[in-house]
């Protein structure tokens, strides 16, 4: 498909995919892993790339809530454990260095969860939970038969920073709080 389409017409598409992607992600599995977020002694996320960034965002809202949060890689990040939760976000569930990572978070007894399109991937069956996420890969030979008009994996990364988003609500209505509140977290040496 080569039309011409304004930039109006990409913001519809875009926000179409984005409600199909949503509506679909299944709500028990959401519920499970805020629990699972609630419960953790320490919060780690990692990812790779854009779904990197997208973790890192969440870590940082985790952190602003007042919970233990942590990016893996990071220098300040701590030795993780028993009671600890690594969160990897993944689209294919297949990224070499996060399934190593997958693997030693096992090890370690720290809880796995999966946000991935894939539960069937490698990740996805170390996790202790999976959160699936409709969408396609950033290979197209992987798209399978789900279709977007968008590049490579930015669907999935996008509905993850929206999941992630709608988890932080939750959250701060099951512990209390809200953005001022988060704000006396917020870095203040930039």
């Amino acid at each position: 498909m080569n039309t011409v389409t304004g930039i109006s017409g990409h913001f519809d598409r875009i926000l179409q995919e984005l409600q199909g992607t949503l509506a679909a992600i299944p709500a028990a599995q959401v519920e499970q892993l805020t629990e699972q977020i609630l419960s953790a002694r320490k919060i780690f996320t990692a990812g790779a790339g854009r779904s990197g960034l997208m973790a890192k965002a969440l870590a940082m809202r985790l952190m602003q809530l007042g919970l233990d949060a942590y990016v893996v890689g990071e220098t300040v990040t701590p030795r993780a454990g028993k009671g600890d939760l690594l969160i990897i976000a993944s689209g294919s569930g297949e990224t070499q260095g996060l399934h190593i990572m997958a693997q030693k978070a096992v090890k370690a007894d720290v809880t796995l969860a999966a946000v991935t399109i894939f539960p069937e991937s490698s990740i996805g069956q170390l996790a202790d939970l999976v959160v699936q996420v409709p969408g396609s890969p950033k290979d197209p030979a992987d798209q399978g038969s789900y279709e977007t008009v968008q590049p490579m994996g930015s669907l999935f990364e996008q509905t993850i920073l929206l999941l992630f988003d709608a988890i932080m609500l939750s959250l701060m209505d099951k512990r209390g709080g809200d953005s001022a509140a988060m704000f006396t977290n917020h870095a203040n040496l930039e």
